[in-house]
């Protein structure tokens, strides 16, 4: 049954839930971007697919606009998947289970994937409608924008013919977004070696947190389970001898880590549990405004796998003590705006020893290269190394824009209210587009989405609906 299908724009909600039917987590986009083929074919619809899964299709100008500018419509087809420690789904096979409350779209258990499937939907909706005015109509779907761009980096944008492009993928309505930091990610590697050690076996875990976008909450003070339990490994280590047997938290890159948990043998398990109740009590006094519910919770850990030595230990303490995180830098040319900064997401432990995935940002390209180097510069000292991946550049404010000043005036017209202009901390496909499409003019824009990333995602559905408004009539004034 529909739950959507009472809604208007009756095109952009049924096809937002088709699309939410649909698995397409990151790396899980080829269903998705075969769909998007299919509905091309169906309409007779010029289309390219690359062997990335990356769809272009374009869409001929309606009549009166043939002599128009074409225009760019992009936005990315994968999601972040994030669900509840209670929830069955599997979110790599099942799509999604969708609930209307009251005026807000949300998933039962699961991140809902407005972004940046709304993008997908008004795109559908515009390219299936036959009584809106437009120029050549060219919408871009990029796949595994939400680890690291790599669909974009990866787009031939050779079938492009447009200069103006609106990007669907920011998450708060009468906000425009020009301009954004650059980023990569990084991830440091330590070797361990391992030996065994008489003590009792443990499971340090922390949990309950907030979590949030790495670029968008990365100033909002909230806690990184990783570096919290780095944290709490150092204080046991200052009471007990013990031995790491292995670390584990977070699941993206570019989302802050809401728990993360050590496997532990220690020389005194009453120690543990005694300094894990006081740091409890310590970090839960530290972030009671935005991680309130933040727990730490010790158990005995069954598990037969044998410790790293000592040298291995420490070594993986000091990473974990010593390593940066967070805001780095405040822009001192625009007020408010994180320059830049890094975030811990990964933390885990495999065959090659430990390993820490890091999103670095900045809007200063000197600045993102300062902080590889200073991960490189730990990490090599701990005897270990560095690798980076999906570099990407900023995307550079335009002091002359008129699609920026289009947009702002048809925003003002409809609303009574002048938009926010805005750069953004953080990484949105726009700076890539800017590098292979010189002299791009673009806009990132979008409806309400709360809580981006987390199971408590929500979408607002009177602000999808303002924001078709505003793209219909953008387009209406294109000619």
């Amino acid at each position: 049954m529909a739950i959507l299908e009472h809604l208007e724009p009756q095109g952009v909600f049924s096809f937002f839930e088709a699309l939410c039917a649909i698995p397409h987590g990151s790396h899980n986009t080829r269903q998705i971007s075969d769909w998007l083929v299919s509905f091309a074919q169906t309409r007779g619809l010029e289309y390219v697919q690359d062997a990335a899964g990356n769809v272009i299709i374009i869409k001929q100008a309606t009549s009166g606009y043939e002599h128009a500018a074409p225009v760019i419509f992009q936005g990315h087809m994968d999601m972040v998947c994030e669900k509840t420690p209670d929830c069955t789904k599997d979110m790599a096979s099942e799509g999604l289970t969708l609930v209307l409350d009251s005026d807000f779209i949300r998933a039962e258990g699961t991140t809902l994937g407005g972004d940046d499937g709304i993008a997908v939907a008004v795109a559908l909706a515009i390219l299936d409608a036959d009584d809106i005015p437009h120029p050549q109509f060219e919408a871009v779907f990029t796949v595994d924008e939400e680890v690291g761009m790599e669909g974009a980096t990866a787009l031939d944008v050779s079938p492009l013919q447009g200069r103006r492009m609106l990007n669907l993928d920011s998450e708060d309505e009468g906000v425009f977004t020009v301009s954004c930091a650059g980023g990569n990610l990084t991830c440091c590697t330590l070797p361990v070696g391992r030996k065994a050690f008489a003590g009792a076996r443990l499971r340090i875990a922390v949990e309950g947190l907030t979590g949030g976008h790495s670029g968008v909450e990365i100033d909002k003070g909230r806690a990184n389970a990783d570096l919290l339990l780095g944290r709490l490994l150092y204080a046991l280590s200052r009471e007990t001898e013990l031995r790491i047997i292995m670390v584990d938290g977070g699941c993206k890159d570019n989302a802050i880590p809401t728990d993360a948990a050590a496997d532990i043998a220690a020389a005194d398990a009453d120690t543990v549990r005694a300094v894990c109740a006081r740091m409890e009590r310590t970090l839960q006094h530290e972030f009671r405004a935005t991680d309130p519910g933040l727990r730490v919770f010790v158990t005995e850990d069954s598990g037969d796998g044998l410790p790293m030595d000592a040298d291995s230990t420490g070594r993986v303490l000091c990473l974990l003590t010593c390593v940066p995180n967070g805001v780095q830098a405040m822009s001192a040319d625009m007020p408010g705006l994180v320059q830049t900064s890094l975030n811990l997401g990964i933390l885990e432990t495999g065959d090659a020893g430990v390993s820490a995935s890091f999103c670095v940002r900045s809007s200063v390209e000197s600045q993102k290269q300062m902080l590889v180097d200073r991960l490189r510069c730990l990490t090599e000292r701990l005897g270990g190394k560095i690798a980076v991946s999906g570099d990407y550049p900023g995307w550079e404010y335009l002091p002359v824009s008129p699609l920026r000043d289009l947009m702002a005036a048809v925003y003002t017209e409809q609303t009574g209210a002048a938009p926010r202009i805005e750069a953004i901390h953080a990484g949105v496909e726009c700076g890539i587009f800017a590098g292979k499409l010189p002299g791009l003019d673009c806009v990132s824009f979008g409806p309400d989405l709360l809580d981006i990333h987390t199971f408590r995602e929500r979408m607002s559905v009177p602000s999808v609906q303002r924001t078709w408004k505003l793209v219909c009539e953008v387009l209406r004034r294109m000619k």
